[in-house]
């Protein structure tokens, strides 16, 4: 195991830069996960942790040694793809072999590594099989085991969820959080979605067109996103923000005041954010049309229009909401969030 530093980490291809002066500390043994929308750098930042790709500028060490010039099989790391990238005419167990094979291991080492990694996986009964033979989920297995057989500082895994169904994902997605709580070894995860990365992670990065927006444990981006575009992506449904003006120690959104707190007595136009969870039916509030109602059963969401927008809410008991609809939404007063308009940042 090993931590993972980047300092200062830049790409450019050509003449377009895509990451901009990435500097993020990765402890040994933790879970941390890369999310942010397509297009944001996060695959490209893994894949120069992994050596596939050259870095324009900067530092990257795994354990202490600076790996940028240092060919990707002697990184001590073990990566896990999208598209699972097994050898169709291998069996599974030929597949998890294959790299210690290749480095010329003993055939009984290999056999061993292979037995424990596949015990682990539940993958025993699938050894003699060929991938063609396996589900999806199953060949996933067989790429982490793949990964597992190596025994490397360093797991890195790209979407690997993102060509399962939406159930197996979740099955996935505890499955690798055990496998690290056993294996206790250093994982850079990279996903767009921002459950994966909630549920699994010890730490998030959060990305936006090639910078980092902010890392943390995954409860103190939710609590506390240091900008708009941080609330806006952690949770789901996501934060909905409304345009109002502080002033008198309270805030004037749609025609409803709220408590502004401490230290926001001048007279300033600021965004307010409001999850949809910490929205409730009362007499008093913000006076909204619903729109559209989903019940999924364990909760219910809305979409209601207040003024020319449309917000989101959620609630855990049961209503009987209908289109069109007038009812009023009061924000709890100790989850508000206040932006400023122009620069984004939390105020």
């Amino acid at each position: 195991m090993a931590a993972v530093a980047l300092s200062g980490v830049r790409k450019s291809f050509g003449s377009t830069a895509v990451v901009h002066g990435v500097d993020i500390a990765i402890e040994d043994g933790e879970f941390c996960v890369l999310v942010g929308p397509s297009g944001c750098g996060k695959s490209t930042l893994l894949r120069m942790i992994a050596g596939l790709e050259n870095i324009t500028a900067g530092e990257i060490r795994i354990g202490g040694r600076v790996v940028n010039h240092v060919h990707p099989k002697e990184r001590d790391i073990a990566m896990v793809f999208q598209n699972y990238a097994l050898y169709p005419h291998m069996t599974v167990a030929a597949n998890m072999g294959f790299s210690l094979a290749l480095r010329g291991e003993a055939k009984s080492l290999v056999d061993e590594r292979v037995r424990k990694a596949a015990a682990i996986l539940d993958l025993t009964p699938y050894l003699d099989r060929y991938p063609r033979q396996l589900s999806g989920g199953q060949r996933q297995r067989v790429a982490m085991g793949r990964a597992i057989v190596r025994d490397p500082q360093v797991f890195l895994f790209d979407e690997p969820l993102s060509n399962l169904d939406a159930k197996l994902r979740v099955a996935m997605r505890t499955e690798i959080k055990e496998l690290h709580q056993r294996l206790k070894t250093t994982t850079v995860y990279v996903t767009h979605d921002q459950i994966e990365a909630m549920t699994m992670a010890d730490k998030i990065v959060v990305m936006h067109d090639g910078l980092v927006e902010q890392i943390g444990a995954p409860l103190e981006l939710y609590d506390t996103p240091a900008n708009r575009f941080v609330a806006g992506f952690i949770g789901s449904p996501a934060m909905n923000f409304l345009p109002g003006r502080a002033s008198g120690g309270r805030i004037a959104v749609a025609g409803y005041s709220v408590a502004a707190g401490a230290g926001l007595d001048e007279n300033r136009a600021v965004i307010l954010g409001i999850r949809p969870e910490h929205l409730e039916i009362a007499a008093d509030g913000f006076e909204a049309e619903v729109v559209v109602v989903e019940p999924t059963g364990s909760e219910t969401q809305l979409f209601a229009r207040l003024g020319g927008q449309e917000i989101a809410a959620v609630f855990r008991e049961r209503h009987e909401f209908v289109p069109g609809q007038r009812i009023r939404l009061r924000p709890r007063a100790d989850c508000l969030h206040l932006f400023d308009p122009s620069s984004g940042q939390r105020i």
